[in-house]
């Protein structure tokens, strides 16, 4: 719905946010050596990452995640780029803060169109795909401090709270590690790749960024480690306090067994001893006192209470 092109020699950069039937349209007319299987996947709801190759261009797709405040998780948000000799196009849904940023930047001085589009659109590509993973660096780093918190709050009494926090983070985490193992595959074959388009130098720049990904993946995977953990230490904390109760509770229904029959035996319509003395009621009431206080001896003597 919304096309926007910068033109810097020798690259054309092509940006198309939330792209409708029209835009694709545009797109097989400038580049009728599109396939029509790229060109509607820039409009499908969600595409796997992926890389294509054609003899005259490159379409990837790529994930990366997006902060949904109201779920507290963070989804994937498809990024589709189409390289050509001298353009460079992208479609997204704009929600993707440094591709943004990037292109307003480009669009408000020549030097930032120079630095990004200046040494060709191989270059171009790498420079927004590197910006896109840094900034999953960030997130991360929010999810740590969640995990620190939980960790401060992890022998709270309020463990419904805490149990609640740590099912959100690992769902977060989870869907982290999902998008983060996607794109780890389509760089490397990025890396690889022989392609007119890349030329062999930036080999290294794309494997600079598969390290990156490979970094943000040990992180995410530690922190999922983590979080199991604490998971795990809260159920035998629940647990330990569970049986704490069912102990207490227990004890007392123990102890109220043998006052149960005193009290039933004295119910009875029959002759009993202390029946006819009038301190009956003391006498018994003393008599179960002394009973409690046996038992809670005994209990504690088997270290029971």
């Amino acid at each position: 719905m919304t096309t926007r092109i910068i033109q810097h020699s020798p690259v054309t950069w092509t940006d198309i946010v939330h792209a409708d039937d029209a835009d694709v349209a545009a797109l097989r007319e400038r580049f009728p050596g599109f396939h029509p299987l790229n060109l509607e996947d820039i409009v499908s709801r969600i595409e796997r990452p992926k890389l294509d190759q054609d003899d005259d261009y490159l379409f990837l797709v790529m994930h990366f995640p997006l902060w949904d405040s109201r779920d507290e998780i963070s989804r994937a948000s498809e990024l589709d780029i189409f390289v050509v000799k001298g353009h460079l196009v992208t479609v997204h849904n704009g929600s993707l803060r440094p591709l943004v940023a990037a292109f307003e930047r480009c669009e408000a001085s020549e030097t930032e169109r120079g630095n990004l589009l200046g040494r060709g659109v191989n270059h171009a590509v790498y420079a927004l795909i590197d910006q896109l993973v840094d900034y999953i660096f960030p997130i991360l780093s929010k999810v740590d401090k969640r995990a620190r918190d939980i960790e401060d709050a992890l022998f709270e009494s309020n463990a419904k709270r805490v149990i609640q926090e740590i099912a959100l983070v690992r769902r977060d985490i989870i869907s982290l590690r999902r998008i983060i193992h996607g794109q780890i595959p389509i760089v490397q074959e990025l890396e690889m790749v022989e392609h007119p388009i890349l030329l062999e130098h930036m080999e290294e720049y794309f494997g600079d960024i598969v390290d990156h990904l490979f970094k943000l993946r040990d992180i995410a995977d530690e922190n999922f480690e983590i979080i199991n953990s604490f998971a795990d230490t809260v159920d035998t904390l629940a647990s330990y306090r569970i049986n704490e109760v069912m102990r207490i509770l227990t004890v007392i229904s123990v102890i109220m067994l043998p006052l149960t029959l005193i009290s039933s035996i004295y119910g009875m319509n029959i002759v009993l001893p202390f029946a006819d003395n009038p301190q009956a009621f003391t006498i018994t009431a003393g008599i179960m006192l002394v009973v409690v206080l046996l038992m809670l001896a005994y209990f504690r003597r088997r270290n029971w209470l």
